[in-house]
């Protein structure tokens, strides 16, 4: 058992394929976990991951401010607004349910971790329709969000760069390496850049109350983050050092 408990969810999908071959053809169904590498790397540091995946989290995520409180971190990775607000007894059978948003914004304000990881369905995303913009989670995070379609795709690769914040993760590299896209945003007053592409933030930190935020706006996995960062020596480490910073452990 780690000495941290952090509950990650999202960053899985499922994919439906049409096959035609002549006059035939048939469906096939796959699952993917886009947060293998993460998972395992924490593990090696001493931190233990509850994930909870993204078809599972509309029903399963919790809503209780008591449910949260076992966790030192929660983090949502490429999992968009309506998982969270659309518990499947408010979707199918019209009852209300508690907002989750407030749950999760409350959880940080009392003294929880909270980290915002990029992807297609994070932040605002792909055609807008991660739609955290205006949301209690935008009000907890350290970067305001652009209210259109957020990605930069850069095929050909871009290299992070330290920030005016950077000795907040220790003993890293002043340059990571190259990532393929990630989620444009604007940094908050008063928050910490700690690495950026470009002008651009890439993490951030902010003191939320109680509590503390991050936003890393690249991903844990493919395809934004490609196999040499994956593969990086100092994966494993930065990923503690964000951790260890959202749930109080270093200043």
């Amino acid at each position: 058992m780690g000495d941290l408990h952090v509950l990650l969810v999202g960053e899985t999908w499922l994919t439906v394929a049409r096959h035609y071959k002549g006059w035939d053809h048939f469906t096939s169904t796959t699952f993917h976990d886009g947060a293998l590498h993460f998972k395992t790397a924490l593990k090696t540091r001493g931190i233990d991951v509850v994930h909870l995946p993204g078809h599972l989290a509309p029903a399963d995520f919790p809503s209780s401010l008591a449910e949260l409180k076992p966790y030192h971190a929660v983090i949502l990775s490429d999992v968009g607004v309506n998982s969270l607000l659309l518990h499947p007894d408010t979707w199918l059978e019209g009852k209300p349910r508690p907002d989750r948003l407030r749950i999760l914004a409350d959880y940080v304000f009392d003294g929880g971790g909270f980290i915002m990881v990029g992807g297609y369905y994070s932040f605002q995303g792909i055609y807008g329709r991660a739609a955290y913009k205006g949301t209690l989670v935008e009000e907890i995070l350290p970067v305001e969000l652009l209210p259109y379609d957020d990605r930069k795709e850069c095929p050909e690769g871009v290299i992070p760069e330290k920030g005016p914040d950077f000795s907040k993760v220790g003993d890293l590299p002043e340059h990571l390496p190259p990532l393929l896209g990630y989620n444009k945003t604007l940094l908050k007053k008063g928050s910490l850049l700690v690495f950026r592409c470009g002008s651009d933030p890439l993490l951030a930190f902010r003191l939320v109350g109680k509590g503390r935020s991050a936003a890393w706006t690249s991903d844990i996995g493919p395809h934004w983050c490609p196999p040499q960062f994956l593969e990086w020596n100092g994966y494993a480490k930065l990923w503690e050092r964000i951790i260890r910073w959202v749930s109080g452990e270093v200043s």
